[in-house]
């Protein structure tokens, strides 16, 4: 097939999944994402932004903010707290993002990215989500319970907030599987290993979080690759494993991929991780197998270390990035 015609034929079909399908983003680390940008940094010293940006995100939030730029409907379950909880909810609502958001007491946190530009090297600075109340856990689960059933996927990212259940990722996964919603699973440690008992429809960490996770140390590709169809063996029907600026490794226990990601100077790789599950769950649901899926994957990944802030790519460039990225298959 053409390859223009093939990313015009993309897009129709997403837009034909904007007005049919909902995807749950479903997180509650939610967090307001503050980009500083400075054309140097020196350690010690008063250092001057030469420009900040403010805006929502956290891995649920960045996911959803992903899917509605590819063409697809998202909708948020999270829970949020203060004027930061405000301003993500003013923000995804003026975006077209369905919130589902639970109100907490704690305000939500705010993460900072700080950005030298010359050096390239880009900062992250967390800070960690307060813990939540048994009462404030109960509405948010009761909440998932309500949306759950209208969604055609669910993608489950982030670490949990204090207070919630530790097999909420199980749970919901389970759940899914049992009313034929794809679940996607991004996280690590036991949350991860918890919910691979649910037997998800994709699980994707990235190397070091795979590794935190089996308790191993890869050390090359081939590592990686026994630890993806560990994965595999543990639960999940499909495992994508990313790896930065290195290849993508994805299995689906029965065919291998291996995807070597767009050369680009990126900006700012905060958030690629989701744009990437984003574009691999809408790939998914329009019927493409694993390694196409990965394609569009890592064009939007791709795409959104070009922007500046997490989870805003643009169209135009997933198109231009998918043309460059090939999927090979790899032989046992």
């Amino acid at each position: 097939m053409n390859p223009s015609w093939n990313k015009k034929l993309f897009r129709l079909i997403s837009l034909a999944y904007q007005s049919a399908s909902m995807i749950l983003c479903l997180g509650t680390t939610p967090a307001v994402q503050r980009v500083m940008v400075f054309g140097g940094l020196e350690r010690n010293r008063v250092n001057r932004a030469e420009w900040t940006l403010d805006g929502p995100s956290g891995k649920c939030v960045n996911v959803a903010k992903a899917l509605r730029a590819l063409g697809a409907n998202a909708s948020v379950v999270t829970v949020l707290g203060g004027p930061r909880g405000a301003m993500i909810t003013d923000t995804l609502q003026a975006l077209g993002i369905t919130l589902l958001a639970n109100p907490v007491a704690s305000p939500t946190r705010q993460c900072v990215t700080v950005v030298d530009q010359s050096t390239g090297e880009v900062t992250e600075l967390v800070e960690e989500s307060s813990p939540v109340s048994a009462a404030e856990a109960e509405a948010f689960l009761a909440t998932v319970d309500r949306a759950l059933p209208t969604a055609e996927a669910v993608v489950m990212s982030g670490s949990l907030a204090p207070g919630m259940p530790t097999d909420l990722y199980r749970r919901y996964a389970q759940r899914a599987r049992e009313t034929g919603v794809l679940a996607i699973v991004d996280a690590q440690g036991p949350s991860l290993l918890s919910a691979l008992e649910a037997r998800p429809g994709l699980v994707k960490p990235n190397r070091a979080e795979a590794a935190a996770t089996l308790r191993i140390t890869l050390t090359d590709e081939l590592s990686a690759r026994l630890a993806a169809r560990e994965l595999c063996e543990r639960g999940s029907e499909r495992v994508v494993m990313t790896a930065g600026a290195d290849p993508i490794l994805a299995t689906d226990g029965r065919r291998s991929w291996r995807i070597a990601p767009a050369p680009i100077q990126p900006l700012n790789p905060i958030g690629s991780g989701d744009a990437f599950t984003a574009a691999v769950c809408q790939a998914l649901l329009r019927g493409d197998d694993l390694g196409e899926a990965c394609r569009w994957g890592a064009a939007a990944g791709a795409a959104n270390a070009l922007s500046w802030m997490p989870g805003e790519l643009a169209w135009g460039e997933v198109q231009r990035l998918y043309s460059a990225i090939a999927a090979e298959r790899w032989l046992d």
